[in-house]
């Protein structure tokens, strides 16, 4: 994963200080700044969540604070749950999730006076991925769920005679990423013994690089120097690519995801002059350069139903 960037950071610290107060549930800079227009918007915005989205997330502030100086974003990873779990503590403004908010979550927003609203705002193709030497491209859904959950333990059971002991990486439980695998293709089931847990996607990559007998998972914006697995979940009649937008698009690619942004109250001011720009086309063209799939017409269309319901529309 790359290095955090100071000027998405120091916001932060200062907020951790006591500089800058954030009251999420309250008029603060960031719910409550005035577009005047142009290079008048101001305010400050925290963004916390998914480790997938950490990256893309930086890049969407640094473009947006290069085109509003008064605006300041801090961008901090951590896992969809532990994003979630500060939106839902009221101290953030913006969850990025690689997960949809689970009913429980939304029922605890509800307990707790939290007004929670959810924008889809980019896709994900979930990539399986193995070492590039590996002789092996393409897996079932099944199969798939046999090595996660160490039915299947070597390569040789998958056609690959000298392939030995297959190795897994997976993300660690705090990640949306985990969760969807989890509930996607392992049907809740445990993983199996031995299986190495990293907190990024791109710590999964870099292992996948020289782990021979690996395989792991990960945002399909991280793969680099490793090979994605095209995946069937019809017992191998048809299979799909990740790294098809039109696969994920169409919601072929059977670990095709939306990515999320969770607003505590309906947007306001620099939020929602900062969501606006991420949907729109400076965002979407960005989200695609990184390597992620911009929203569908559906999700399109859904986003506007929910600045309809905020009153926004």
């Amino acid at each position: 994963m790359k290095s955090v960037s100071w000027r998405t950071v120091i916001p932060a610290l200062l907020a951790i200080a006591g500089l800058v107060l954030v009251g999420c549930g309250a008029q603060d800079p960031g719910q409550g700044a005035q577009d005047n227009g142009g290079d008048d918007l101001s305010g400050y915005i925290d963004v916390r969540g998914s480790d997938t989205m950490v990256n893309l997330g930086q890049s969407w502030a640094e473009a947006f604070m290069d085109r509003h100086g008064g605006v300041q974003i801090a961008v901090t990873g951590g896992g969809s749950g532990t994003g979630i779990a500060q939106l839902l503590n009221n101290n953030t403004h913006i969850a990025q999730a690689s997960r949809p908010m689970k009913p429980e979550e939304f029922q605890e927003a509800a307990q707790r006076g939290v007004d929670v609203h959810e924008f889809i705002v980019g896709q994900d193709g979930v990539v399986i991925a193995v070492h590039r030497d590996n002789p092996i491209d393409r897996l079932t859904v099944e199969q798939l769920k046999g090595i996660f959950t160490g039915r299947i333990t070597h390569w040789s059971e998958l056609g690959w005679e000298e392939g030995g002991a297959i190795s897994i990486h997976s993300r660690d439980a705090s990640s949306g990423t985990h969760a969807f695998v989890v509930e996607t293709v392992m049907d809740g089931k445990d993983w199996a013994e031995g299986t190495r847990f990293a907190t990024g996607s791109a710590a999964i990559n870099e292992a996948l690089r020289t782990d021979t007998a690996g395989i792991g998972y990960f945002g399909v914006a991280y793969v680099e120097g490793t090979k994605a697995l095209a995946i069937s979940a019809d017992g191998g009649q048809n299979y799909y690519d990740p790294l098809n937008e039109e696969h994920v698009d169409a919601g072929l690619y059977p670990l095709a995801r939306p990515l999320f942004f969770y607003t505590n109250g309906a947007p306001q001011g620099a939020v929602l002059a900062y969501l606006e720009w991420v949907l729109g086309d400076e965002g979407q063209s960005l989200l695609e350069e990184i390597g992620f799939f911009k929203v569908n017409t559906a999700q399109t269309e859904q986003n506007e139903e929910t600045f309809k319901k905020a009153g926004l529309r």
